[in-house]
């Protein structure tokens, strides 16, 4: 029996299809190539630790990249444990306009949403 594993597997964190798209517009944007989306987790914010996106050339001993649809990703060996089963989404409505991050890890998190605990 074959199991199906989704493509998590490696880091634990979900880019959905709307986010790879999103982030693929932005590289594109760029104009750079070797860029890939590094995902980061640091301490500060509101409830002590907040998330860091942005796009970055280089490589760190430790780093764990998966690719999601010809994006990408990319978290160092000290924020992985923190963003096992979180998803990255993009949302585009009235309302807002950004990416998410739902994380299962988060045990409380600020109004604004880019930090938690």
């Amino acid at each position: 029996m074959t199991v199906e594993s989704n493509e998590t597997t490696t880091q634990g964190l979900i880019l959905t299809d709307a986010a790879a798209a999103k982030v693929k517009a932005l590289l594109e944007q760029q104009g750079e190539e070797g860029l890939q989306l590094r995902v980061a987790v640091q301490p500060g914010g509101c409830s002590g630790l907040r998330y860091q996106l942005f796009f970055d050339d280089r490589s760190m001993d430790g780093d764990v990249v998966t690719d999601f649809g010809g994006v990408s990703v990319v978290t160092d060996r000290m924020s992985a444990p923190y963003l096992l089963g979180a998803s990255i989404d993009f949302v585009d409505t009235i309302e807002k306009q950004g990416f998410t991050i739902d994380n299962p890890n988060a045990t409380g998190s600020c109004a604004c949403g880019d930090s938690f605990n």
